[in-house]
């Protein structure tokens, strides 16, 4: 398995008023932009030759945004990246949009039942993904992954990853740290974060 350099996308004013994006379109805010630069100076020590590595984005823009600063803080082209939409966040179905304690509010049954099993319970509403679905969708990216890769991409993604690579319990997906300002690093069958 090649190596994959993981990244959620900078904060957004969303994050920071723990408002459910899911795949909601929002811009990073300077916190987030800075957070970008960042991973990016980083990732230029991590990478060492950047012809070597692929660079793929969810096309959701605050993830584009992240690709694009990060990209320019490497001395690199912000244009040279793929797109790819299996590479988006869960979709969240109604509570897209919502305040997490409006959703709890909203659906306690289904709220319950997401706490009690994560990896199967999907939000109320159409389109909503459990994180089950959302791995289905992110395989078959993984799947086609032959070179190291630099993935820019979202929480519930990065948790999925994990799941499927590194073969964390599925009961503790939701509890999975999803930081803004590091880089998971997975290297076969082990992570770091940098």
């Amino acid at each position: 398995m090649p190596q994959l350099y993981v990244i959620r996308h900078g904060e957004t004013e969303w994050n920071a008023a723990h408002r459910i994006q899911g795949q909601i379109d929002t811009s990073l805010n300077d916190k987030g932009r800075a957070q970008a630069w960042r991973n990016g100076l980083v990732l230029k020590d991590l990478i060492g030759a950047p012809d070597t590595v692929d660079f793929i984005s969810s096309p959701l823009m605050r993830a584009t945004e992240t690709m694009e600063i990060l990209r320019d803080a490497m001395g690199l082209s912000r244009s040279g990246y793929g797109l790819d939409e299996r590479l988006k966040e869960l979709h969240y179905g109604d509570w897209q949009g919502l305040f997490t304690e409006e959703a709890s509010l909203a659906h306690p049954e289904i709220s319950a039942a997401r706490r009690a099993n994560p990896w199967t319970v999907a939000p109320p509403g159409a389109g909503a993904e459990s994180f089950a679905a959302l791995a289905e969708r992110v395989l078959t990216w993984l799947n086609g992954v032959s070179r190291d890769s630099v993935v820019v991409t979202h929480g519930g993604v990065s948790r999925v990853l994990r799941v499927l690579i590194l073969g964390l319990p599925r009961a503790q997906i939701a509890t999975l740290e999803v930081p803004q300002d590091r880089i998971l690093r997975i290297d076969g069958q082990s992570m770091t974060w940098h």
